[in-house]
């Protein structure tokens, strides 16, 4: 079974008020990546592919509200708004938007943790429940692992399995050697991640004409296809 911290990305223009939700989220076990600004944001979920992204209302140039429409017309991420200003008005035009969630500061750390915990278990059930990943000729049967290019079954070791499901339940997502190494091999693993680029190399091979669907993310590490 794959597992490992999922991300948040907190965009917040006060690096003190970034800082301050950092440590709760990672004390909860998530990972965390910031931006200070619209622009910066949406790079990160671009090139990133986060779980949930925690929005403040209250930025200079393109506000919350401003960047979550423009998040929504090409990302499905899930978005919780974080700000001082609680009137029912704001509340009606964030979820109008698309936000899902909404909470108003000064806020409980132990209530900020629960709800984006029980946002991440509704949104991400689709993921973490899918059984069958179909792309191109490549069939995947997650509970009975196995794999097929094709209609000719693909033997995989578990390892090379673990990381081809990690990698296509979250097409698009770049995912670091380092995340991969730990994700699949876990935290107390020693070895180096030239691992992970082995794997990778075997991992396509053994894919023959669908291994191109591994992409490789120069200088950060490997990504699924989530092109047609």
């Amino acid at each position: 079974m794959v597992t490992g911290m999922q991300h948040i990305l907190i965009v917040d223009d006060e690096q003190d008020m970034i800082d301050l939700v950092s440590m709760y989220i990672e004390n909860a076990g998530y990972t965390v990546s910031s931006a200070l600004n619209g622009e910066e944001a949406e790079q990160i979920i671009k090139i990133k592919k986060p779980d949930l992204v925690i929005l403040d209302v209250m930025m200079p140039g393109e506000d919350g509200f401003a960047l979550c429409e423009s998040i929504r017309s090409y990302s499905n991420v899930p978005i919780v708004f974080l700000t001082a200003r609680g009137e029912e008005w704001e509340k009606v035009r964030a979820f109008g938007l698309g936000g899902d969630d909404y909470i108003v500061k000064p806020f409980s750390p132990g209530e900020m943790t629960a709800r984006i915990q029980a946002l991440l278990r509704r949104t991400g059930m689709s993921d973490d429940d899918k059984e069958f990943i179909q792309k191109g000729t490549l069939k995947v049967n997650v509970p009975a692992r196995s794999v097929k290019v094709e209609k000719t079954s693909v033997p995989l070791t578990m390892k090379e399995f673990d990381l081809l499901i990690l990698l296509a339940k979250k097409p698009g997502r770049t995912f670091s050697r380092e995340e991969l190494l730990e994700m699949v091999w876990g935290a107390d693993y020693s070895g180096g991640t030239r691992t992970v680029d082995t794997h990778v190399k075997t991992l396509r091979m053994k894919l023959g004409t669908e291994g191109f669907l591994i992409e490789t993310v120069w200088g950060i590490g490997y990504k699924f296809s989530d092109g047609a």
